[in-house]
């Protein structure tokens, strides 16, 4: 059974209820003095306490998509996501295969013509050889016979760190939200590319080109355009393309909209920080390099380098988000350069939780889509 699968949360429930009452009903057996009693005793509230933590811990997890698989919460997940098989340069697949299809849940038809359809895909990089899986949005519109020869806009949508791509259908409904808007007419029929910036697990690359190590800003800012462009019908032009992240994928996307304005005409981050942290889970990510550490600043980037002439949205809230004082110092920065386009959503109130982020996620689209064409 899987970490995510409602089973082992059942069973981890289950267990800490059954040592509950034991506990309860074996006490007044262990009130004797003697190490026996001594010893059940303490047997008894450590084994309640752990599981009783075991399932507040799934629970989170299922909630929030912090861990995948049992490799990746212990982890032993070291694949470095460089794997060239049947998708390799001048393979018969190309740089992306689509594994399977679905509907959209909650969209009340299983035709894609009228509901949409979710691909489930491998994406290999050319040039980094980074190999990664997302999910592929594609909204209804794409498979009707009057949309045939049109390209659609694209947004990439980025999870946090280290999170799961399928967080992104399952408990944050992108492709649900989209589908919706667009049937109101508030935004236009857009494809959606879900996928989690760890694209080296279980390292956090933090979307920099590492020395010696992933080229991770060159998989998003080239290797992945490329390959979804050969594949689906999406607009090519840099007007054609928006980022959406939260957390880690928040600072993410900003980061990208900054440094390949040509790449990505809009980013929107979600509960963003400004620079990139180098802790046990990043590793040392820029070897030395000063120049490497100043790029993956924003702020050394706002006061250094020529504004990028793209269009930026940034959310906090005053209560509860630890990136409030400097997400106003950013809008502030960003103002003063002139060139570059700011945005923001700002709460009354809400944690760096996938609640918070699915109340700023329909405006986020909306703001994304009215930036994006579709040629």
């Amino acid at each position: 059974m899987g970490l995510t699968s409602n089973k082992v949360l059942c069973v981890a429930v289950a267990f800490a209820v059954l040592l509950f009452i034991g506990t309860v009903w074996l006490w007044p057996r262990l009130a004797r003095r003697n190490w026996r009693a001594v010893g059940g005793r303490v047997g008894l509230m450590l084994g309640t306490q752990v599981a009783l933590f075991a399932s507040v811990g799934l629970a989170a997890n299922q909630a929030f998509g912090f861990y995948a698989s049992w490799a990746d919460l212990f982890g032993q997940e070291k694949d470095q996501g460089v794997v060239v098989n049947h998708t390799a340069l001048g393979g018969s697949g190309g740089p992306l295969e689509v594994l399977n299809t679905a509907g959209v849940r909650g969209a009340g038809d299983s035709a894609p013509e009228v509901g949409g359809e979710i691909q489930k895909v491998d994406i290999v990089g050319r040039t980094t050889h980074i190999a990664t899986p997302a999910y592929v949005y594609l909204p209804p519109e794409y498979f009707q016979a009057r949309y045939r020869a049109r390209t659609f806009p694209a947004t990439v949508v980025l999870t946090g760190y280290p999170g799961t791509a399928e967080a992104l259908v399952s408990k944050l409904h992108y492709p649900r939200t989209a589908q919706e808007l667009a049937k109101d007419g508030r935004m236009q029929p857009m494809i959606l590319v879900m996928l989690r910036p760890t694209v080296a697990p279980p390292r956090d690359t933090e979307c920099v080109d590492v020395p010696g190590g992933p080229q991770t800003e060159t998989f998003f800012a080239k290797d992945l355009p490329d390959a979804l462009v050969a594949h689906y019908r999406m607009g090519r032009k840099p007007g054609s393309w928006g980022i959406i992240g939260d957390s880690t994928g928040g600072y993410c996307a900003l980061k990208l909209a900054m440094h390949h304005p040509r790449s990505y005409a809009a980013a929107a981050g979600l509960s963003p920080y400004y620079k990139a942290p180098v802790d046990p889970t990043t590793g040392d990510l820029f070897r030395g390099n000063k120049a490497l550490r100043n790029r993956a600043d924003l702020w050394w980037c706002l006061n250094h380098l020529r504004a990028p002439d793209t269009s930026l949205l940034v959310t906090s809230s005053r209560i509860g988000e630890s990136n409030y004082k400097a997400t106003l110092k950013f809008i502030g920065r960003v103002q003063a350069t002139k060139l570059t386009r700011i945005s923001s959503i700002i709460l009354e109130s809400g944690g760096h939780n996938f609640n918070t982020w699915r109340r700023e996620i329909p405006a986020t689209l909306q703001w994304i889509s009215g930036r994006l064409s579709d040629r």
